[in-house]
């Protein structure tokens, strides 16, 4: 037998012997080389695994630091002073304070707890110390007092969480049955086109270009508005122009003369008495007694840019639908891939026009107007009262009025509009604030006519607890309350801890369903839940503010542009003349007033800039006080291990706390 064999001896298979034989020295020998081999081996081995974990310090060190250094350069040339309390918001600030204040009392108190390992099972007696027994007959407060009422009112934000997420996924399953059977908006098949030889059966329509202040866009605009495709006795450009700054209305009514140059039909209006923000400015300019000879007025604004078959594309659905009042197309964006702001706003706006627009366009034939890119049948305009200043959402407010007037709507979602997507926070959060608290606005003013209106009981409901409950203050209301309140409330009375699926499941499945529209954002799901609890606060507030008409209600702030063009745009202003041809023309339009303004202009041009305002970002108070609250909450709840609470409290503050520093978009001017 060959040395250092061995024999195997199997009787059963339950019954196995193993037997060594000739064991001699030099096997002995040869084993224990083997064996101090590969001793030296292992300790090479966790030596090289040791040094790699060492090398990595520097490189996370590195990356942490630069972190910082960009955090604190970006919160150096803050503009502090410029807080973003020109809203009155005040109350809720203080509201906040409170409680972050009160959170870390809790929270100190809870770290001594859980280093002294008090019992918490045993019966207060006087053994105890006096830290030790008020704690006990804390627990006792909370257990009997508070913890009901936190429970009763979780509760209640929970059922309105889950009647909100039925809600979309019933959305959800209407536009996949649009999208399984094909529906589309159709033209009648006798009238799907205009006869081109004949210009006179093509109906006469007005395009209103409303701007106020928008040097970056206004020539990508008045540009796109005239190209459309459509007859040019059939068709009128007014440009309605709210600028406060004089060189830009010169540069505008520069900019509508090229054209009109050109032989398109276009007009400059400008205000004197700027009045009503956009629904003054619309309502103006519909007053001009030549507006009596048009059917039809499409709607883009400033930052819009219009393929040339716009109107060719919206126009023809008017034809044989004499109670047709409005055809909206969808939006599409520029820059929707600039920054994570932008793209977390796609998926939004993705969902908007996709699933909510479009299921309520074919089921209902009503949707709330997006205010732009879209053409109304004036006749629907005038019969509805028109244009009102009474709200800052007078796209909402006209077409509620025409829906209680019995006018139908169509959505288009196959033809797209070019337009801009904020770039900046603080633009998305002014626009956010508008949006929110305008329509609470509108429903405090709507109600008595909604009840009052012929339209059925079942339009009546829908228009009250979907239309503005539903989908205007009860999302608003538990999303900051539910999350932002509540949650880390529970972590200080675990009495009235929250189930995990109301903090985890639910939420990243109806995220889920909000990003189906715009699959690419799939990567972005997780920023994006996180990034809506995060709005909750500025939509809560501006819901509250529009209710009960507090503060900036009744405020309107122009969303910044950056006026960024398709390549469309640009193909189509290379086309134009030279520079130079165009100004002789205008110059010998101008009267010696333009001259001057003119002069002025180019002197301000040729002048040099001795100093280049920096791009500076805000300090939002409120996002700040939320992420503190937030951590300490995740700090509470990390001592007890629950997990969930403590990835999603964590995770929630650092966003709460990346926008409160403005580190999400561009910054600002």
């Amino acid at each position: 037998m060959a040395p250092s064999s061995v024999v195997v001896t199997i009787d059963k298979s339950t019954n196995i012997s193993l037997k060594e034989v000739n064991n001699d020295p030099e096997t002995s020998l040869f084993l224990e080389k083997h064996k101090t081999t590969s001793t030296k081996q292992f300790s090479w081995r966790l030596l090289l695994k040791a040094q790699r974990f060492i090398m990595f310090f520097p490189y996370l060190a590195m990356g942490f630091s630069k972190t910082f250094l960009s955090v604190k350069n970006r919160i150096a040339v803050s503009d502090s002073g410029r807080d973003e309390v020109k809203y009155k918001e005040k109350i809720m600030y203080r509201f906040i304070r409170a409680f972050l204040a009160i959170s870390i009392v809790g929270l100190v108190v809870e770290i001594i707890v859980y280093f002294q390992n008090w019992d918490l099972k045993f019966i207060p007696n006087e053994a105890m110390g006096f830290l030790h027994y008020s704690f006990m007959g804390w627990v006792s407060f909370r257990a009997d007092y508070l913890a009901p009422f936190v429970t009763k009112l979780s509760e209640f934000c929970v059922l309105l969480f889950m009647i909100q997420s039925i809600d979309r996924f019933i959305l959800g399953i209407g536009c996949f049955w649009i999208k399984f059977k094909g529906i589309k908006p159709v033209i009648d098949v006798d009238d799907q086109s205009y006869d081109v030889e004949d210009p006179s059966s093509f109906p006469m329509v007005l395009v209103q270009i409303p701007m106020c202040n928008e040097r970056e866009v206004y020539q990508q605009s008045i540009a796109s508005a005239c190209q459309l495709d459509w007859p040019k006795d059939r068709i009128l450009i007014q440009v309605l122009d709210d600028s406060s700054d004089e060189l830009l209305q010169i540069l505008i009514r520069n900019e509508v003369n090229l054209w009109k140059e050109k032989g398109v039909n276009i007009i400059y209006r400008h205000r004197f008495l700027r009045t009503g923000y956009k629904a003054g400015n619309l309502h103006s300019a519909m007053s001009c007694d030549y507006v009596n000879d048009y059917e039809f007025v499409a709607i883009l604004d400033a930052d819009f840019q219009p393929n040339p078959d716009f109107l060719i594309q919206t126009v023809p659905h008017f034809k044989g639908k004499p109670d047709l009042g409005l055809v909206q197309a969808r939006w599409s964006f520029v820059n929707k891939d600039e920054n994570l702001l932008t793209r977390l706003q796609n998926i939004n706006l993705c969902f908007h026009f996709e699933v909510e627009q479009q299921v309520n366009g074919h089921f209902l034939n009503f949707f709330g107007f997006n205010g732009t890119a879209g053409v109304w049948r004036i006749k629907a305009l005038e019969d509805s009262g028109g244009w009102l200043e009474r709200t800052t959402v007078e796209d909402m407010d006209i077409a509620v009025r025409a829906h209680l007037n019995g006018w139908k709507f169509i959505y288009l979602n196959d033809v797209k509009v070019l337009c801009e997507l904020p770039e900046s926070y603080e633009a998305y959060k002014k626009q956010q604030h508008r949006w929110h608290s305008g329509p609470m606005q509108l429903f405090r003013l709507a109600l008595p006519a909604i009840l009052s209106s012929k339209i059925s009981k079942w339009k009546k409901a829908n228009l009250i607890f979907l239309f503005f409950l539903l989908r205007k203050l009860i999302l608003p209301f538990y999303s900051f309350t539910l999350f932002c309140v509540i949650l880390p409330l529970t972590m200080f009375i675990p009495e009235a801890e929250l189930p995990i699926w109301v903090i985890c499941y639910v939420p990243v499945t109806m995220s889920i369903l909000n990003i189906l529209p715009s699959p690419k954002s799939f990567p972005f799901l997780m920023p994006y839940l996180l990034f809506e609890n995060t709005m909750s606060v500025t939509k809560f507030n501006a819901m509250v503010s529009g209710l009960f008409q507090l503060g900036s209600a009744y405020e309107w702030v122009v969303t910044k542009k950056t006026g960024r063009s398709s390549e469309s745009d640009l193909l189509a202003f290379a086309e134009r003349e030279s520079k130079s041809f165009n100004e002789e023309k205008i110059q010998r339009r101008l009267s010696e007033s333009g001259l001057e303004m003119l002069g002025k202009l180019k002197e301000q041009e040729t002048t040099p800039v001795v100093e280049i305002e920096k791009k500076k970002n805000r300090i939002y108070r409120k996002e700040l006080a939320l992420a503190f609250l937030l951590l300490t909450a995740a700090t509470r709840s990390l001592l007890s291990a629950h997990g969930i609470h403590f990835y999603f409290l964590l995770f929630q503050g650092l966003s709460f706390l990346a926008v409160g520093l403005d580190l999400i978009g561009e910054q600002v001017n």
